[in-house]
């Protein structure tokens, strides 16, 4: 699925279907929990460290879009509405959890000699990075090494090479500069690339 439109549209009346939530209308606002609700679910686990937690996080979606559907723009796509805030959903319930401390990346970075060489070099892989991360909803492994990075770093990555949002969309959403931005995802590229070698080394 493409991940500029995870969501598929409202079909044909959409004007009159946001109309009719934007009346409070129960039975629209029920059709659309029923219609969204596992593509949300589907985002919501990318971020979440947990099944409970990322159903928490859509219900709390749910809650956001009931209490702001009144400012939804209609020119916007309501399934690109309804996505980000999904994505702002999980990033609030990551930032109130602190549930694990944040761990340093250095250990997943690679390490150099004093020369500037690789104290290990890395495998030359078959694949991409970049086409390893769309492979990610099918990849256990990939998916797990993500996991393994620090929030901070993990939440860049999944923004942009995930869900493929740009530097400043990332950056708004993140509250940070555009420059933290790349170079948060650098060293989370770098980490992960750490993290897949030795499997990538062995299916050399």
């Amino acid at each position: 699925m493409d991940a500029h439109h995870p969501l598929q549209p409202v079909p044909a009346g959409d004007a009159r279907f946001v109309a009719r939530l934007k009346s409070g209308d129960a039975e629209a606002f029920e059709t659309l929990v029923r219609k969204y609700t596992m593509p949300l679910l589907r985002t919501a686990r990318r971020f979440m460290h947990s099944e409970e937690d990322a159903r928490d996080a859509v219900q709390d979606a749910f809650v956001a879009v009931f209490k702001s559907i009144g400012r939804f723009e209609e020119q916007s796509q309501l399934s690109t509405w309804l996505h980000r805030i999904a994505i702002n959903s999980c990033l609030m319930k990551l930032r109130t959890q602190r549930r694990r401390p944040e761990e340093d990346i250095e250990q997943y970075l690679p390490r150099f000699l004093e020369d500037g060489h690789q104290v290990e070099s890395s495998v030359t892989w078959t694949e991409s990075a970049e086409t390893i991360l769309q492979r990610t909803q099918t990849c256990d492994l990939v998916r797990s090494s993500i996991e393994q990075l620090p929030d901070t770093y993990r939440v860049v990555l999944l923004l942009r090479d995930i869900e493929e949002m740009s530097t400043e969309e990332t950056a708004q959403i993140l509250g940070i500069t555009a420059n933290a931005v790349k170079i948060r995802l650098h060293r989370a590229r770098q980490a992960l690339r750490t993290l897949l070698d030795p499997h990538m080394r062995g299916a050399a």
